[in-house]
């Protein structure tokens, strides 16, 4: 749970303009007239001694896992990424019949009384044979086939699929058997066209191939070292705070907001809110929004009073160009189209603690394990 905690307040201020406008759209009710306009004054305007009494934050202590990538992470992903391009002209087992364990490449079409069904096509497919990815009887229709062999399975979905049009329902599954996927490849068998059909930028051959990875997972691991110590400094940085009461109409907005990017993640899961909350964080998707909606409030009140006291600022030249940046690389024509339904303030908001972040990393001690 603390990871999930040092997650959610790292990523709070991205949060804060991924949501915005989106509450209008799915008809939720939206704040008093009054109310938006008290929550929508900008932070640099605000009394920051109104609402936090800041700690010493000019050496947060921070201990970190030092930015390394071993030999055995690089060839397990290379072996992964290399299976991905198998084929049955190109490495694929093909001279022997499907066992329990195997991973296949398949082509399938399921329909039901002759029709073809949605989301029951596929080609190219990877399927392990026995992890239960499919109904019942569909893997266990393809043990003793061939590859190059095509066979119907005539199977029945669950009485409880989610599926209403399917649930319970006889079907037949027209499936092709192209090839079996080796368990795993030496990086010496690697062959350069099995590397070339990848489509990696630049690789063609074994050593471009390690080359890639590596510089891959290199930079997975500085992401993760980085919102480590972003992490652990928010931590420390708001245990050290003492807040009083939090403008209301203010924190409300905030919890708005992480309930839209609540709501808006689960959907593009297609599952509800409380299912995405739940899986996550333990918690329903309102308990959620209200815990990290004012986590996030107190984290950039905490921020907006250090870039106070430090004298740091966010000029109306400097947003402007960050602005247009933006627009100019997402290919808006505008930088008004580029905001939608954010204002300037959010971004100066979101850039103000970009800048303070990096103070505080600055002054931070950092202690690689």
């Amino acid at each position: 749970m603390k990871k999930k905690l040092l997650k959610m307040a790292a990523l709070a201020m991205v949060l804060m303009l991924a949501g915005c406008g989106k509450a209008e759209e799915q008809g939720e009710p939206s704040l008093s007239e009054s109310s938006a306009a008290e929550s929508s004054t900008p932070l640099h305007q605000m009394k920051m001694e109104d609402y936090v009494t800041l700690g010493d934050y000019s050496n947060l202590a921070v201990s970190v896992n030092a930015v390394k990538v071993d030999d055995a992470e690089v060839l397990y992903l290379m072996q992964n990424v290399y299976l991905s391009g198998v084929n049955a002209e190109n490495g694929g087992i093909t001279d022997r019949a499907v066992e329990n364990g195997d991973t296949v490449i398949i082509d399938y079409c399921g329909k039901k009384d002759g029709v073809a069904f949605q989301g029951g096509t596929a080609e190219g497919a990877s399927l392990g044979i026995g992890t239960g990815t499919f109904i019942e009887g569909f893997e266990e229709g393809l043990i003793g086939v061939m590859p190059g062999e095509t066979v119907d399975l005539d199977l029945t979905f669950p009485e409880q699929y989610h599926s209403e049009e399917l649930a319970g329902q006889a079907v037949v599954f027209t499936v092709t058997v192209h090839c079996i996927l080796p368990k795993e490849v030496a990086e010496e068998d690697m062959t350069d066209e099995v590397i070339s059909a990848l489509g990696l930028p630049n690789v063609t051959n074994v050593s471009e191939f390690r080359t890639f990875v590596k510089d891959y997972l290199m930079q997975n691991a500085q992401t993760e070292y980085d919102a480590e110590v972003e992490g652990q400094i928010l931590e420390g940085l708001l245990n050290g705070c003492t807040f009083a009461e939090l403008p209301e109409a203010m924190l409300q907005s905030y919890i708005k907001r992480i309930g839209n990017n609540i709501a808006y993640s689960a959907s593009m899961n297609q599952v509800t809110p409380d299912v995405y909350a739940n899986y996550y964080y333990n918690m329903t998707s309102e308990q959620a929004a209200n815990q990290y909606g004012e986590r996030a409030l107190m984290q950039d009140l905490a921020l907006q009073a250090i870039a106070n006291k430090e004298g740091l600022t966010i000029s109306d030249e400097e947003l402007d160009t960050q602005l247009q940046t933006y627009a100019t690389q997402g290919g808006y024509e505008s930088v008004e189209a580029f905001l939608g339904t954010n204002s300037r303030e959010d971004y100066r908001n979101y850039y103000m603690s970009l800048k303070v972040m990096d103070f505080l990393k600055e002054n931070a001690k950092i202690e690689e394990k």
